[in-house]
């Protein structure tokens, strides 16, 4: 089996699966709920007293006290049954163990509940927040300095925060150009309109002594869009079909949502075919940036994935922003470029460090290449190991961060400063995402000396998994490429049919969640993205195609606890023999 270096010191930010650090945790919490008890008594201290010893007395008080109480039982008795995502041996899904600093930070933001939407209803929670965002920027490469960004609910907000800003963006050119063409004459090209670069319009807004608000009445966005879109159609002499966004076939679901709600229709959603990995294919994502040119549908975005939902895959994102460099520089052409790292964004914190040698030399120039993107979604309640719900949308400048704004009286004041509500999608924001990756940030570090070798210690854990798998099972295919700590594998016989091997896959799965020792989780690609992806992986077992999709037992190892060894070789063997008996037993 693999031998993996164990930092010990690891260990003393998660409980542990059998609450080894219980101790030490109770007077964290008891100290945190102490100096909330006190901070509370001291602050107005002659204030009188509204609960009164006598009240706490009364047989009303007691009554519905001693109730709670047992509301409390019956409500920790329920949640006996909840999924045991703690524990090693819970391999299914994108969550496990929190860290201990993610969980204090939350709880102590908690108990204040900060609402992170002003200074007015968040203090010092809104700086400390302000600090987080400049943490994670510098993990991913961007100027802390210079980015911009907020936390928010989770990563499908974040996405949708990346297309209302490119959206933003777009409008702002296009309207501006429709502006000249109809009150200056000017000619009007939609490509270079929608694409022209902040430098070109600043210029245009300067040379023709135009102020922002003379374009409004021309804008899809601030105005009447079936106007805007009329007078586009009018000057290309075409029916105007609108922007598109290409994201690859690798998708999360947000991303179909998003443009649905952001009213662009489904025909504006361009799927990046993907590669034999399944991975965004950059020389098929240049033939659709040709075809929106020639089609006349403006590119509002390119997406690339940082950790794919379903098995983890980094996608090339050095290439894809090198075509639009290109693009940019030959053409003249500002294309929008998105990162979605819900998962794998916190792999950066590896790069620079011993264990980037885990990551294939692509992998790595493609996570270094995220700071030249316009904008990022980050989970850290996934990979970042923060209680749910956080998630973070960066962007790489104030430019890149701009948005449409919005007033509200009671919040639009001078002397409340920046009004942070008026450039996110979420009104009120809990400050406690923030707090908890702030404490993560302050404690461990997001680097590779700190929360790079807890990264680090997964992505061994996966490979050791993986080639135990591989040398004990031959009816056990694992897909390739294993990007990050993520391993999803078939099960087949030599000569299998593909509907043959996703039966033998079904049943095994079936049998693993109705047995009581391991969760782990299922996806299933469909040959519409995946067909290279599907053909390569059942030619491994010398199968056939006979069927539109691949069933994969997926196994997501977070927990940081595969690291010990002992839990390595308790665990792997007596799930290799799990597997081997429902296989058998087909």
């Amino acid at each position: 089996m693999t031998q993996i270096d164990d930092p010990e010191w690891i260990k003393a930010f998660f409980l542990g699966p059998k609450s080894e650090n219980e101790t030490w945790l109770k007077g964290e919490i008891e100290s945190i709920l102490s100096h909330w008890f006190r901070w509370r008594q001291d602050l107005f201290p002659d204030d009188p007293y509204a609960i009164l010893e006598e009240d706490k007395k009364s047989a009303a008080f007691l009554q519905h006290q001693t109730k709670l109480s047992q509301n409390i039982r019956q409500l920790n008795d329920r949640l006996r049954d909840e999924v045991p995502k703690y524990s090693p041996r819970y391999i299914g899904h994108m969550v496990s163990e929190i860290s201990l600093p993610a969980m204090l930070g939350h709880m102590a933001a908690l108990v204040h509940n900060p609402n992170n939407t002003s200074k007015e209803s968040a203090r010092v929670t809104l700086p400390i927040e302000k600090e987080a965002i400049e943490m994670l920027a510098e993990m991913v490469g961007y100027d802390p300095d210079t980015a911009r960004g907020h936390f928010t609910s989770g990563g499908t907000i974040a996405n949708f925060e990346s297309i209302w800003r490119a959206r933003f963006r777009m409008d702002h050119w296009i309207s501006l150009s429709l502006y000249l063409a109809e009150e200056k004459g000017v000619i009007f090209n939609l490509m270079h309109a929608a694409h022209m670069g902040w430098d070109k319009y600043f210029n245009l807004l300067a040379s023709y002594d135009i102020s922002e608000d003379n374009t409004k009445r021309y804008s899809l966005v601030g105005s009447n869009p079936f106007e805007a879109a009329a007078l586009i159609s009018k000057h290309i002499h075409a029916p105007y079909k609108g922007p598109v966004v290409l994201v690859p076939g690798n998708k999360h679901f947000s991303w179909s949502k998003g443009v649905n709600i952001f009213g662009l229709g489904d025909s504006s959603f361009w799927a990046i075919p993907l590669d034999d990995h399944g991975k965004l294919d950059v020389a098929e994502l240049s033939l659709l940036l040709d075809k929106a040119e020639m089609e006349m549908r403006p590119v509002m975005m390119v997406v690339s994935v940082t950790g794919t939902t379903e098995a983890g895959e980094i996608d090339p994102v050095h290439k894809v922003q090198d075509v639009l460099d290109s693009y940019r520089r030959e053409r003249g052409l500002f294309i929008w470029h998105h990162i979605d790292a819900a998962y794998g964004g916190f792999i950066c914190t590896i790069l620079g460090g011993n264990d980037e040698t885990r990551l294939k030399p692509e992998n790595s120039a493609a996570l270094k290449a995220i700071s030249r993107a316009n904008s990022i979604t980050l989970d850290p309640h996934k990979l970042g190991y923060v209680p749910y719900s956080c998630g973070a949308f960066l962007a790489r400048d104030n430019e890149a961060y701009s948005v449409s704004t919005f007033k509200a009286p009671y919040l639009d004041r001078k002397d409340l400063g920046e009004s942070v509500w008026a450039s996110t999608m979420e009104g009120s924001r809990s400050g406690a995402g923030a707090t908890a990756t702030w404490l993560t940030g302050k404690t461990i570090g997001f680097n590779p000396e700190g929360f790079g070798q807890i990264i680090g210690a997964t992505f061994k854990s996966a490979k050791a998994f993986r080639e135990a798998l591989e040398a004990a099972l031959p009816f056990a295919h694992v897909k390739p490429p294993v990007d990050s700590n993520i391993v999803c594998f078939s099960l087949a016989g030599e000569g299998d049919s593909l509907i043959e091997s996703n039966r033998k896959t079904n049943a095994v799965f079936a049998a693993f969640a109705q047995g009581p020792n391991f969760s782990v989780s299922r996806t299933t690609l469909s040959a519409v993205e995946n067909a290279k992806l599907i053909d390569l992986h059942v030619s491994r077992f010398k199968g056939r195609v006979d069927t539109d999709h691949l069933v994969l037992i997926r196994c997501v190892f977070m927990n940081p606890f595969w690291s010990v060894e002992a839990i390595r070789e308790a665990l792997i063997p007596e799930f290799i023999d799990e597997v081997r008996t429902y296989y058998e037993a087909l």
